[in-house]
């Protein structure tokens, strides 16, 4: 593409997810010049973003409501037809799901690129004159080379549909934090644009330029670009099971995790963020992308760097298996029969998104123990639960059988009526500020709570009558 940088009127996104439907809201909301259509093949997922009901939105992120009711149907649209978005659009972002492949040539580890390519070989039919595709996908890096290649066929292809059709491809990864997306999007540290044609990087540079400052609006090259998403969450996950280690080791030796982060974070090399001991991470990026890493680094010969960045992922399922052995051994070692609430489902909290939460290996390996589980999470849908354990809920206990069930509750207060323990598993607020006399009084005696999230207040819920383990404390019972 050669010539002046060209204006951006209509933006497609394909995927209709957590990253492509809060940042197309955003940048509709930003750009009220330029028409966003948002298109997937989920019928129902659509309906969801068009519904008049905005607390119906298929994401929940705190803000996202108010932001999508100021801008869809003035320029914000979700729509099925897919064609006819990409053919209308000056820029098409690809923000489709890549997930760990769990089959064949890299299972476990690769990423499935297949809804990728399905959107690539799309855009290729059906654009018109120039595009510019944005990878917004987390991808391996050199998937640009694969988007490049299916669209320069297109472009060569004279049988095609289209007239004229030419494209160029940048990188443009998202660092969002679920919870904070909306505030990540408003108020980014940085919007990162990789690419080799300058104009198309600095058309969209100029939509990002509405709102954020051209010093945070950095330009590399694709794969730069590519490797930095990937990079950033290995380094933040890297963070998360560093502290979890120091925090076994806390309760080993009598120390507390929040003193020693606290201390080591007011080094300015190191910094305070992500030094919060808890269940381990979750979410969609940060397994998938350091399993990714992981395969790559193989991929090139680096087997040292791969199982360095291999014991990130195994210590995080380590301290998710160390917790559900934690809660067994307090409870006279068996958890047979015994019902326990569990408060907390989420990955994190203000979110309702499960994808890879610590709560779900937990709750698993105490179900195989035959615990009796009763679930509260104040924005998770049953239905979604049953999908991650595996398992549809059961209204009453199995008693001494030996066999696992779960049930929903309603409140805090319904979960632990009769339990034997509390398991805080999310830190939601709610849960920093619960009645630990008034809960305790409910409870079947000797009761614990196993405060994952160390967001408890141990001397309130000590002086209820209740044991206490705390993430990362020594002082247990």
């Amino acid at each position: 593409m050669t010539g002046s940088v060209p204006a951006i009127r209509t933006i497609c996104c394909i995927g209709a997810g957590y990253v492509g439907g809060p940042t197309m809201a955003v940048i509709a909301d930003r750009c009220p010049g330029i028409q966003v259509t948002v298109v997937d093949l989920n019928a129902e997922r659509i309906a969801a973003w068009n519904d008049p009901d905005l607390s119906r939105l298929p994401v929940y992120e705190p803000g996202l409501d108010a932001v999508v009711g100021r801008c869809r149907g003035r320029n914000l649209f979700f729509s099925t037809e897919v064609e006819a978005a990409i053919a209308a659009a000056d820029m098409v972002f690809l923000s489709v799901n890549t997930p760990t492949k769990t089959k064949g040539l890299g299972a476990g580890q690769a990423s499935d690129l297949r809804w990728v390519e399905a959107s690539a070989r799309s855009v290729a039919a059906h654009a018109r004159g120039h595009t510019i595709v944005v990878e917004k996908s987390t991808l391996p890096v050199r998937t640009a080379a694969t988007v490049q290649a299916i669209l320069q066929a297109a472009q060569g292809d004279a049988t095609a549909t289209h007239d004229q059709a030419t494209f160029s491809v940048l990188s443009n990864p998202e660092f969002l934090a679920e919870g904070t997306a909306i505030a990540d999007l408003e108020q980014p540290d940085r919007v990162l644009i990789g690419g080799d044609d300058p104009q198309a990087i600095e058309a969209l540079a100029s939509v990002y330029a509405h709102w954020v400052p051209q010093e945070r609006i950095l330009r590399t090259n694709l794969w730069s670009s590519e490797l930095s998403k990937l990079t950033a969450n290995a380094f933040l996950a890297q963070r998360i099971s560093s502290i979890n280690s120091i925090a076994a080791f806390c309760e080993s030796t009598g120390a507390e995790v929040g003193e020693v982060a606290r201390a080591i974070g007011t080094d300015s090399r190191i910094g305070p963020k992500f030094l919060q001991a808890g269940p381990g991470f979750g979410g969609s990026c940060f397994q998938k992308d350091i399993l990714n890493l992981v395969y790559l680094c193989g991929h090139y010969g680096l087997h040292e760097v791969a199982a360095y960045w291999q014991s990130v992922v195994d210590l995080n399922t380590w301290q998710q298996h160390r917790i559900a052995r934690l809660v067994v051994n307090n409870l006279f070692g068996t958890v047979t029969g015994k019902r326990l609430a569990v408060l907390g489902f989420a990955f994190k909290a203000d979110t309702n998104d499960t994808r890879e939460a610590p709560a779900i290996r937990i709750c698993r390996d105490l179900l195989e123990e035959g615990a009796e589980l009763a679930i509260h999470d104040p924005k998770v849908a049953p239905e979604q639960i049953s999908r991650d354990l595996g398992s549809a809920p059961s209204a009453s206990g199995s008693g001494l059988t030996g066999e696992g069930s779960w049930q929903v509750a309603a409140s805090v207060e319904e979960a632990v009526r009769g339990a034997d323990a509390a398991l805080i598993l999310t830190e939601w607020q709610v849960f920093r500020e619960l009645p630990w006399a008034d809960l305790a009084a409910q409870m079947r005696q000797p009761a614990w709570v196993f405060d994952a999230r160390a967001v408890v207040d141990p001397e309130v819920v000590r002086s209820a009558g209740l044991r206490l383990w705390r993430v990362g404390d020594g002082r247990i019972g």
